[in-house]
């Protein structure tokens, strides 16, 4: 394939700096490789000066080997992730900051694990906030913000409580001679700007800085890209406003604003042919994301043919849902059909259907549902309530820590079991304490709340206690089976930067798509529309929408509205099916 008049220009664009905003399906990806080689064969650039820095090791690895096939075979040194360049300056440099050359990196374990000891060392009784102390520590770090620095603009009990965990995790990451991931950036940030030479050694090295996925970007790695490439000013981004999803972790599409202010004789260039999804599905696509005003939004469009219309399938509930997934897969090739949803905890009806029906399916990105720890811990309390043998779950309570141990067993010899499974899984989480685990600010920990919520749902159907345990047990044990072909299930925010032949986008109701949590915000709920902007161009031929009348979720019936995203796409693009 040809590069486009668009793609052209930028791949050939001289010296000074470039952004690249590439729409979905644009070949993004094409472009910067195809870049990366012209500045290397037709500029002289040798690839020793060249950086070229991407978000995940997979991507880092297919730019590499697209790029070495187009440079007779050259090596690339400088071409990697944020962290792994953040580490090889860091074992360079290191010792500038005192920093120990045979420094260890903590993976997520083992940063958690080091939290939970600072936790125990200041005698503090809520270990069981040790994941949140990491998130909050996480965010802090990815802000440039150090311990100290926290502690000052702390306010508030939790703030206060996490600044002392945060300078005690600080201290003993120093005793061990380790680095968490987010040090990676930070310390090297920190290197850079306390080191004048150093980063002008840096700043001179690399002649040519080319970064992808820059809506993706947080404050550290901004700083980072401005710091190295403060002399030849020659940075190369790929990004898109619209494809902007993961503020949660710190990722600000204003990055791509802020460019403008850093540069101003930033050159703009925009990709808009999409070479992935038929004219109807980009129509209905721009159609959705248009609404958004704080940004600036490519309209895309194809020489490829209209396609067939976006169907839409109005459910009874959520089981009816679940049998509409059912049967459109199997009229479709599996592996080229995936299906997407706002939340983990939706999954578990449509695994059940799966199951059922004997479709195999991946889940990706996530645990199956009755595999996922706050399900698991769950059912452990349901479990030893009737069977006090079962030392399996008896030892995994214990695990959650004394007081809830104590208080569990207290109830346990007071509780009448002859209730539904509802009220005693209620009776059993307000007498143990354990949802005050689970930080409300949190992303990761909201969605674990919604999972013991849809556990929930799964006590409605099943009142009698022993017949919820047998099925809960005979559904975890036919999920073992794991497939490696199949229907794909996954979050929206998982589907990013794949494609299928067929996407099917389920729960499109008020409340569950666009959430609950952003009804309130306006860049939340911008947000969560570039979140169906980024699900519907997964899809190459043929998209499928579903809603329900009626939905038992989070263990209570609902009747919500059908989702404004829907509302959006013109009726001659949409074709209602039964």
């Amino acid at each position: 394939m040809e590069l486009n008049q668009q793609q052209k220009k930028a791949v050939e664009y001289g010296n000074g700096p470039l952004l690249i905003l590439a729409g979905a399906g644009s070949g993004k990806t094409r472009t910067l490789t195809y870049r990366a080689a012209y500045l290397i064969n037709h500029q002289g650039l040798d690839p020793s000066r060249l950086l070229l820095v991407t978000f995940t090791n997979k991507a880092a690895e297919e730019m590499k080997n697209r790029i070495k096939k187009l440079i007779a075979g050259k090596s690339l040194p400088w071409a990697g992730t944020f962290h792994s360049f953040g580490a090889t300056i860091l074992r360079i440099e290191g010792e500038k900051i005192n920093l120990d050359k045979n420094f260890i990196i903590y993976d997520e374990d083992d940063s958690l694990a080091t939290i939970k000891q600072a936790v125990k060392n200041l005698k503090l009784e809520n270990l069981h906030q040790s994941q949140n102390y990491k998130a909050t520590i996480s965010a802090a770090k990815n802000e440039l913000i150090g311990a100290l620095e926290y502690q000052q603009f702390s306010r508030g009990f939790w703030a206060e409580t996490a600044a002392k965990v945060y300078r005690e995790y600080e201290r003993l990451l120093k005793t061990y001679r380790a680095l968490d991931f987010d040090d990676l950036l930070k310390e090297t940030v920190r290197l850079l700007k306390n080191n004048p030479e150093t980063a002008k050694k840096y700043q001179e090295k690399f002649l040519h800085v080319l970064v992808d996925e820059y809506q993706d970007t947080n404050k550290a790695q901004y700083e980072l890209t401005k710091i190295l490439v403060k002399k030849h000013k020659n940075l190369t981004v790929v990004g898109d406003f619209s494809q902007s999803i993961y503020s949660w972790r710190g990722a600000d599409w204003r990055n791509l604003s802020n460019l403008k202010t850093d540069f101003p004789n930033l050159q703009v260039i925009s990709l808009e042919q999409n070479y992935r999804s038929t004219q109807t599905i980009l129509t209905a696509a721009n159609q959705v994301i248009s609404k958004n005003k704080l940004h600036p939004i490519l309209k895309l469009w194809t020489e490829s043919d209209k396609g067939p219309k976006i169907k839409i399938y109005e459910a009874k509930d959520e089981k009816d849902e679940a049998q509409f997934i059912v049967k459109t897969v199997q009229k479709q090739p599996l592996a080229e059909t995936a299906v997407l949803y706002r939340t983990n905890a939706q999954s578990r009806n449509i695994e059940e259907a799966l199951l059922k029906a004997g479709i195999p399916y991946i889940l990706v990105g996530g645990v199956k549902f009755y595999s996922r720890k706050e399900i698991k811990d769950c059912l452990a309390f349901l479990r030893y309530l009737i069977n006090s043998k079962d030392k399996i779950s008896y030892d995994r309570i214990e695990k959650l820590g004394k007081k809830q141990l104590i208080r569990f067993l207290d109830l346990k010899e007071k509780i009448n079991l002859n209730q539904t499974t509802r009220e005693i899984l209620e009776a059993v989480l307000k007498a143990t304490g354990y949802l005050k685990r689970f930080d409300l600010k949190d992303e990761e920990d909201l969605s674990r709340l919604e999972n013991v919520k849809e556990l929930m749902s799964v006590a409605e159907e099943f009142p009698n206690l022993k017949e919820f345990l047998q099925n809960a047990a005979l559904t975890e044990e036919t999920d073992k089976k794991s497939y490696t072909r199949g229907v794909t299930l996954m979050t929206l925010h998982a589907s990013k930067g794949l494609e299928f032949k067929n996407i099917i986008m389920v729960g499109m109701e008020e409340g569950l798509f666009p959430h609950s949590r952003t009804l309130m915000d306006r860049e939340e709920i911008e947000e969560e529309r570039r979140l169906c902007y980024v699900g519907m161009t997964r899809a190459k031929e043929n998209l499928f929408f579903c809603y329900s009348q009626r939905r038992l979720i989070y263990g209570s019936y609902s009747n919500n509205n059908v989702s404004r995203f829907l509302g959006d796409i013109d009726e001659n693009l949409i074709e209602s099916i039964r």
